[in-house]
């Protein structure tokens, strides 16, 4: 077992679960914050999508992050 998880692959499995959590994390963050908008009455479809590239940055971040110290708790480094 221990010749899978191995220090080598530690960025390797990093990168693979930013991108797995990517998507979902960004349409969770992005969905909220529509709501929170349309809840405060505004409904603009430019809106939305500076809603999105904003979720997508912090999800890239959020996933990154999380990936990060995932894999370092997963190969006690």
């Amino acid at each position: 077992m221990s010749e899978i998880f191995s220090q080598d692959y530690a960025l390797l499995w990093t990168v693979a679960i930013t991108l797995a959590l990517f998507i979902p994390v960004r349409q969770l963050i992005w969905v909220m914050s529509v709501r929170r908008a349309e809840r405060d009455g505004e409904h603009d479809l430019a809106r939305r999508d500076r809603l999105k590239q904003r979720a997508a940055v912090t999800a890239a971040l959020l996933s990154f992050i999380f990936a990060f110290f995932y894999t370092g708790v997963l190969f006690k480094g």
